[in-house]
């Protein structure tokens, strides 16, 4: 496989957003103080409280004493204001507001403490096992940890969930009226650097050094599909040397991935990767695949040369339903290399056949 640059970093991850494949890493399970990258999870619970309409971005809030008072990166709303919701989110993202958080938090959770609360299971219920989250800003607290692999996680879902509020992380400036212009331009150096970089966010306390969750989408021809796609990278870069030794380290990883890897579409959204026999159902056979298609990153030059092994139990049994998994598809390079394994689902349900069917198949398997 390529070998990743060297990044000045204490820890750093590259996924492939397209493909799933995680394509460097350094220290990617080491716990790390998230300093404001902590925002990510506030905004996934404000942005979940968006889509359920406990919120609307028209809905003005009132500023807390609470908030007024927060120490760090502010963008200068007092008690006096009734913010809207949408100016705290770009507060929140663009100037990385600390007050703005904290209205935002009371707003969702009743209480900061109960907001802390539902970060907490929000991040169990994405699969962040390695975060421990104490506030909604990101200030350090003992205890208040994640890792690369997590924020890794987060940032997906983030926008594979949420992608109508995305657009907020790709804003170059922003200011509250009213409010001093002393802190009204994104932090994130690569949204003036990269036209192809569209987010996310930035972070930084003297515990954690400065860190970048930095994600672009470029157009790159995808192989087996003679067409252009869209393939997106998402880095993760923790503890750099400076906020401008963030940007570079990060665009470093971006440029590289986008190089030493190219994406194959082995199979096109909704196409089974297997149709096998299934017993004691009213279908014969179950397609096996992904909704979205198969897409893998493999290095630059060996995408015409994979192997493809599907490993599933049998026999299979109805009932099935969509989206249940079922197998995986390994990948290999032609050196026998691993590339990736991917779980495949139903594609389409198959229910239980009758009595009869159910018995004639139960014999049939009988005898095999």
């Amino acid at each position: 496989m390529p070998q990743a640059p060297e990044v000045a970093a204490r820890a750093y991850l590259l996924l492939d957003v397209t493909s799933g494949q995680v394509l460097a890493g350094k220290d990617v399970d080491a716990p790390v103080e998230p300093a404001s990258l902590t925002k990510l999870m506030t905004a996934y619970l404000v942005f979940d409280a968006l889509k359920a309409g406990k919120l609307s971005l028209t809905q003005t809030l009132p500023v807390s004493e609470r908030a007024w008072k927060m120490p760090g990166s502010r963008m200068f709303i007092d008690p006096k204001m009734q913010v809207p919701v949408e100016d705290l989110v770009k507060g929140m993202i663009v100037q990385s507001g600390n007050d703005a958080t904290v209205v935002l938090a009371e707003a969702v959770g009743g209480s900061v403490e109960r907001f802390v609360q539902l970060m907490n299971e929000q991040a169990k219920a994405l699969g962040m096992n390695a975060s421990s989250f104490r506030n909604p800003e990101g200030l350090t607290v003992a205890g208040h940890i994640t890792t690369a692999r997590d924020l890794a996680t987060l940032a997906t879902r983030l926008m594979r969930d949420f992608p109508e509020y995305v657009p907020y992380y790709a804003i170059q400036r922003y200011r509250y009226p009213g409010t001093p212009a002393a802190n009204d331009t994104n932090r994130n150096l690569l949204l003036f650097r990269d036209p192809s970089v569209d987010g996310l966010k930035t972070g930084h306390t003297a515990a954690a050094g400065y860190c970048l969750v930095a994600t672009a989408r470029r157009p790159v021809p995808t192989l087996g599909t003679g067409a252009q796609g869209q393939r997106r990278l998402l880095s993760v870069l923790l503890g750099a040397s400076s906020e401008n030794a963030r940007a570079v380290e990060s665009q470093k990883l971006l440029n590289w991935g986008y190089t030493a890897f190219e994406a194959v579409r082995l199979f096109p959204a909704g196409e089974p990767v297997a149709s096998p026999r299934i017993w004691k159902g009213k279908a014969s056979v179950v397609k096996l695949g992904l909704p979205d298609g198969v897409v893998v990153s493999v290095p630059a030059g060996e995408g015409g040369r994979l192997k493809t092994e599907i490993i599933r139990p049998e026999p299979l049994v109805a009932p099935l339903t969509r989206g249940q998994a079922v197998g995986t598809l390994r990948v290999n390079l032609a050196s026998g290399a691993l590339v990736a394994e991917i779980p495949l689902a139903v594609l389409e349900t198959v229910e239980e056949s009758g009595a009869i069917g159910r018995a004639w198949d139960a014999l049939r398997l009988w005898i095999q």
